[in-house]
């Protein structure tokens, strides 16, 4: 549910309406329960999702698109700790950051590597193609 500036923070949240908050299916949502990242109080058969529920999902699918993992991202978010200003939770985001760059800074050096061969392996099949060419004229 969006809001502007002026307009109240809901107090609560259905699964359908944090779905179309966050583009995601409630299926995905299902899955963060049963992952137990995400625990919705209930009215009978309904789910309600608090605010912090609501910031959880977000910090979740953040992590996601930072390519962290569903445990990292718990991790991270269960240090959540206001009252000593979050310096082990931020500390501990800095260390992932850190393995993930390091992480992508090899696939990119590997992916590098690996088109150099394409383009040798490239470059031979032709110069064979041509050779062929020229052997197989009269």
């Amino acid at each position: 549910m969006k809001t502007d500036a002026s307009t109240p923070e809901p107090l609560n949240y259905s699964i359908s309406e944090l779905a179309r908050e966050f583009d995601i299916t409630t299926r995905t949502i299902r899955f963060y329960e049963d992952k137990g990242l995400l625990k919705p109080k209930r009215r009978g058969q309904t789910r309600v999702y608090s605010p912090e529920e609501r910031v959880r999902l977000k910090l979740i699918l953040r992590g996601k698109r930072l390519g962290f993992s569903l445990d990292e991202s718990r991790e991270i978010i269960d240090m959540y700790d206001p009252a000593h200003g979050n310096l082990e939770q931020l500390q501990r985001l800095l260390k992932h950051i850190a393995q993930k760059r390091t992480h992508l800074h090899q696939q990119l050096r590997d992916i590098e590597s690996l088109m150099g061969e394409l383009d040798e392996a490239e470059a031979r099949a032709k110069a064979a193609l041509v050779q062929s060419r020229v052997k197989g004229s009269p």
